[in-house]
């Protein structure tokens, strides 16, 4: 159960002080053996504890799953699923939100409430960069921002970009996601007075050598104002986007 909600709970007299104690505890982590599962987390950082799929079981992400659940989390994300975890989730919480190029998987039981102080916009240079793009915006979301979306408009065609400057003027963090030479975050960069996370992907040719090459780029940039996150970081960017748009950088 949400802390905050527990509290009001004893407050208003909807809950007596021994059935609270007896919640708490389970904070603040549960130790599953194969997980410990920080049911603090969205109290100290303001973000709830997401889980990432990737190497673990069917059976360790059913665990984590059922215990957040029954602990009382309204929401729970899942990051980096492939088909089979993703079906197991189904079974458990049939109206779970399943976005297959994003690879993650999202159980709302309440709206998700928008708390941002702006829009968070996603740039993509390209069509292939949209999976990881895909991958922060269901995590900005999930994390309560208004978000917008601007796909394929690389340098390759530059007026694409040029054409929606009201648009990226009007957001208050920008994501820019890019692989082959990884220019786009410095072209927006150059063009905003808003914070821009850069994010490589491992889209490219061979000599791109799986998206380090716009990692190098990215992290070269002249533009000011640009932070990188690894190859293929959607999540991470969208963490981190979150973060500056909830301290309201445009006032």
């Amino acid at each position: 159960m949400d802390i905050m909600n527990l509290l009001e709970k004893v407050k208003d007299g909807n809950l007596a002080v021994e059935d609270a104690a007896e919640q708490l505890k389970s904070f603040p982590f549960d130790d599953l053996g194969y997980a410990v599962i920080d049911h603090h987390r969205q109290l100290r950082n303001g973000c709830p504890e997401v889980i990432y799929c990737a190497g673990k079981t069917v059976e360790q992400v059913e665990g984590i799953v059922k215990n957040m659940l029954e602990i009382g989390h309204s929401n729970v994300l899942a990051t980096r699923a492939n088909d089979t975890i993703a079906e197991a989730i189904l079974r458990m919480c049939p109206d779970a939100e399943w976005n297959s190029l994003a690879r993650t998987v999202v159980i709302k039981r309440n709206p998700v409430a928008i708390t941002g102080g702006g829009k968070i916009l996603v740039i993509t240079g390209g069509t292939s960069d949209i999976p990881v793009a895909d991958e922060a915006l269901v995590t900005a979301e999930f994390l309560g921002n208004e978000v917008e979306r601007m796909f394929d408009v690389g340098v390759a065609g530059i007026h694409r970009l040029l054409s929606k400057l009201d648009i990226i003027r009007s957001a208050n963090v920008i994501i820019v996601i890019a692989g082959m030479e990884g220019a786009l975050a410095s072209v927006v960069g150059g063009l905003t007075d808003k914070p821009v996370v850069a994010v490589p992907t491992s889209v490219g040719y061979g000599a791109s050598f799986g998206g380090v090459s716009a990692l190098l780029s990215m992290l070269n940039s002249c533009a000011n104002g640009v932070s990188v996150v690894n190859i293929d970081n959607g999540f991470g960017a969208a963490y981190i986007a979150n973060s500056m748009n909830k301290l309201n950088l445009s006032k």
